[in-house]
């Protein structure tokens, strides 16, 4: 119970989003569940379901989005409260709005309780925020520091990062 992991393809169980939101709290109540979901700003689109938290999301989440397929998980993670996040290229999957409204879940997550997190992200935008930001190259961790500690590096790996892209 100490780590919850949201990956770039999350798992959902066959049920309920209810249901796949508890999994992450057994026992979990529907104020609870419905809690968790405004914070992963996955609450709106689960209402507009005609079941709402009672809409089956089919085998494997094939009801959903990739977005909100995202967003259930975060909701998921969030219920749970775990101390170590751990987020595996969490929005790569993502088309920039959705990236935009998970990546706020995301930042609200971490704003809600200080908490080991560990982003393993190539949007850079997903980092940026961070406290400590490490870049790894071949293996080994070659530059490590805050965003603006970072970008002032010379010809620094993730100065370059950054550059290309903004130029995208």
């Amino acid at each position: 119970h100490h780590i919850s992991i949201v990956s770039q393809e999350p798992v959902l169980f066959i049920g309920t989003i209810g249901e796949n939101i508890a999994t992450g709290k057994p026992g979990a109540t529907q104020e609870e569940i419905e809690d968790a979901a405004k914070k992963a700003n996955a609450h709106d689109f689960i209402m507009q379901f005609p079941d709402a938290y009672n809409t089956s999301v089919g085998d494997r989440g094939v009801q959903v989005s990739g977005g909100q397929k995202q967003r259930i998980a975060i909701a998921r993670a969030i219920i749970r409260d775990p101390e170590i996040l751990l987020l595996d290229e969490a929005t790569s999957a993502l088309d920039t709005e959705s990236e935009r409204i998970v990546q706020e879940s995301l930042d609200q997550l971490l704003k809600l309780k200080r908490r080991t997190t560990i982003i393993v992200a190539h949007r850079l935008s997903t980092v940026r925020n961070a406290d400590v930001i490490a870049v790894v190259d071949g293996g080994r961790v070659a530059e490590q520091g805050t965003h603006d500690e970072l970008i002032a590096i010379p010809n620094g790996i993730y100065a370059n990062l950054i550059a290309r892209q903004m130029m995208h």
